[in-house]
């Protein structure tokens, strides 16, 4: 049973059943027999929970590299000279239409009446207001850049 337990804490943090079964000091192989086990309802609802717990994390770490980038290095003729900061502007985007889909998916419910034989031009990820949207956004994120210097 405590193998159980770590195993669920490092799915929740890892997101990855081989390391949290090495973790727990089994394979990957036997957790997923247990979990497919007879009276294991409460092993495979917990698993899922910790799949659902490392999905909330990566989304957090797309947030992250969304709004503050990645620190990349930069070299010169072979040599480390320093690093930069890369943006994913895909990455924003991605984040935004599934975090506002509302505003920002174009066959979101806001969307559903609307027939498909005559899209609105006016609507849509590449419409003026979709457009504005996302330039707000950007234009709050480098300003936030422009305050902390980065």
């Amino acid at each position: 049973m405590a193998r159980q337990h770590i195993f669920i804490a490092a799915l929740a943090d890892s997101g990855s059943v081989t390391h949290a079964a090495a973790q727990a000091g089994k394979s990957a192989v036997s957790a997923y027999q247990l979990r497919r086990a007879r009276n294991a309802d409460s092993f495979a609802a917990a698993w899922q929970a910790a799949l659902d717990q490392g999905v909330r994390r990566l989304e957090d770490i797309a947030m992250e590299r969304a709004i503050h980038g990645v620190e990349v290095p930069v070299y010169s003729y072979g040599k480390l000279v320093g690093t930069r900061r890369v943006y994913n502007d895909r990455l924003l985007m991605f984040l935004l239409r599934c975090r506002a889909p509302d505003r920002f998916t174009p066959l979101s419910p806001a969307h559903a009446g609307r027939k498909a034989a005559t899209p609105d031009p006016n609507s849509g990820p590449g419409s003026p207001a979709a457009i504005a949207a996302v330039e707000r956004v950007l234009e709050e994120i480098r300003r936030r850049r422009a305050l902390t210097g980065t």
